[in-house]
C-alpha cells in the first residue's frame, strides 16, 4: 500500500516533470535556478501518458492506463503553475505572508467580545412539506426548535433520510453517521427542554468534508488507500461545532487527497446539473448543501477548494484567512495555505457557522461583531479594476 507521504512526494515529482529524486545540496554546491530546469521564455513540452509511466516506474509506483489518462490534465496544469511561479520568482528578500495579523493596515484590532448577532425569525409553524423544511435557513430552523415546532431528532432523521435518498444520484456522501447523530440530537432536545441553549447552531444537523477527523467514522481523505482509515479523535472544528450544539450527520466527499471532485466512489455531481461534476475539492459539501441534504457543511481550501465548488453549486462559501480557523485534525496539504470554512445557503448562515469555529486553538480571539442590519455604507469593498482575466498585474480599487 502506498502511504500518503510517499504518494504526495511522488505526485510532486511528477508535477515538476522530475525523473529522479534529487538529494539536498550541500551548502557550497552550485544553485540550480529555474533556468537550469527550463530556460526563461521556453515553451513547455506537452506531457504524455508515457512520461507519467516512466516517472512512476522510477518512483516505484504503478498506475493503470486509465489512471494516467485521468492524471495527465492535472499534472500538466501543475507543471504550468510551477513554470509561472519560476518566471515570476520574487527576490529572496520578500518574505511569504504566513502569520495572521489583524492589526496590519493601520487599523486597531478589535478585542474579544460578542460574536454574530441575528434576530430570531418570526416563523413558528413547521412547513407542511419536508422539502420546504429542508431548505430553511439556520435561524429559521433554530426558531422552530425553540418554539417546539420541530425537534433536533426530527431534523436529524429528515437529513439522514435525504442523504440516503439523493446520494446515489449525487455521490456526495462517504459515510452517514446515524448512531452518533441521533445520540447527539437526543441530548440537544433534552438540553432545550431543560432551558439550556448552546446558541444559534443548537440542534442543527451538518456535514463534514471527509478530511476532518471525527469519531465513529472513517476519515478517508477521498483516496482508495485510506478508505478504511480510522482516526479516533474529533478535529478541533468538529469539537467546536459539537460545543456549539450542532449535530454531525455525515462525512461528505472530497476529490482524492483534496484534488478535484473524483474520489474512490466516483464523481460528485452538481445538483443543478447531474451531468456535471460538483467541482472540488469540497465537492460533497457543495452538492449536499445545495441539494438541501444538510443545512450547512464545513469545507476546506488550499487553492480554490471552497470557492470553486461554491460557485459551481450555487452556495455561499466563506474562505477565511489562513490561521483564522484551526486546522488541527484535518488532512494537511500546505500548513501555510490550508483553511477551513463554512459552506451554507446564505451569508447569514455562513456568519453563524464561522462564529462558532473561528479563533486560535488557545487564547482569546478578536470580536466578530456581525450584524446583518448594519448599513452597507459602513462596509469597505475591494474590486479589480481590470476586466481582463489574464491581466495578472491588475490593480485593486478599494471603495
Amino acid at each position: 500500500m502506498i502511504d500518503r507521504r510517499r504518494f504526495l512526494a511522488s505526485a510532486s515529482a511528477l508535477a515538476a516533470g522530475a525523473a529522479l529524486p534529487v538529494a539536498a545540496h550541500p551548502a557550497d554546491a552550485p544553485h540550480l535556478g529555474p533556468e537550469a530546469v527550463r530556460p526563461e521564455g521556453a515553451a513547455l513540452r506537452d506531457l504524455t501518458p508515457d512520461d507519467l509511466q516512466t516517472a512512476a516506474e522510477v518512483q516505484g509506483l504503478d498506475f493503470t492506463a486509465a489512471d494516467r489518462e485521468l492524471m495527465l490534465p492535472d499534472v500538466t496544469e501543475r507543471l504550468e503553475s510551477l513554470a509561472a511561479i519560476r518566471d515570476a520568482e520574487p527576490p529572496n528578500s520578500v518574505a511569504p505572508a504566513l502569520v495572521l495579523d489583524l492589526s496590519m493596515g493601520g487599523r486597531t484590532m478589535p478585542g474579544p467580545g460578542a460574536g454574530a448577532t441575528v434576530p430570531m425569525p418570526s416563523l413558528s409553524s413547521r412547513p407542511a412539506d419536508d422539502r420546504d423544511l429542508a431548505f430553511l435557513s439556520i435561524p429559521e430552523l433554530g426558531a422552530l426548535l425553540r418554539r417546539g415546532a420541530v425537534t433536533s431528532v426530527g431534523l436529524t432523521e429528515l437529513f439522514l433520510e435525504r442523504l440516503r435518498t439523493f446520494d446515489p444520484i449525487l455521490q456526495c456522501v462517504v459515510t452517514r453517521m446515524p448512531e452518533r447523530a441521533l445520540e447527539t440530537a437526543r441530548a440537544r432536545d433534552r438540553e432545550l427542554a431543560a432551558g439550556v441553549d448552546r446558541g444559534p447552531l443548537h440542534g442543527i444537523p451538518w456535514g463534514a468534508k471527509d478530511l476532518l477527523a471525527a469519531k465513529g467514522a472513517p476519515t478517508t481523505w477521498g483516496a482508495e488507500p485510506y478508505r478504511d482509515q480510522e482516526i479516533d479523535e474529533d478535529a478541533v472544528v468538529v469539537q467546536r461545532l459539537e460545543a456549539a450544539g450542532a449535530v454531525l450527520v455525515a462525512k461528505l466527499t472530497l476529490g482524492a487527497l483534496a484534488w478535484g471532485d473524483v474520489w474512490f466512489g466516483g464523481t460528485t455531481k452538481n445538483p443543478w446539473n447531474p451531468d456535471q461534476g460538483s467541482s472540488g475539492s469540497s465537492a460533497g459539501p457543495g452538492a449536499a448543501v445545495a441539494a438541501g441534504l444538510v443545512p450547512f457543511a464545513i469545507g476546506s481550501e488550499t487553492l480554490g477548494s471552497i470557492v470553486s465548488p461554491s460557485t459551481r453549486n450555487g452556495v455561499t462559501g466563506l474562505r477565511p484567512t489562513t490561521h483564522r480557523v484551526p486546522t488541527t485534525g484535518a488532512m494537511a496539504l500546505s500548513w501555510s495555505m490550508d483553511k477551513l470554512g463554512p459552506m451554507t445557503r446564505s451569508a447569514v448562515d455562513a456568519a453563524l457557522v464561522f462564529d462558532a469555529i473561528r479563533g486560535p486553538e488557545t487564547g482569546e480571539d478578536a470580536a466578530f461583531p456581525f450584524d446583518p442590519s448594519a448599513p452597507l455604507s459602513d462596509l469597505r469593498v475591494g474590486t479589480i479594476v481590470s476586466t481582463d482575466p489574464d491581466d495578472a498585474g491588475a490593480e485593486a480599487d478599494l471603495a
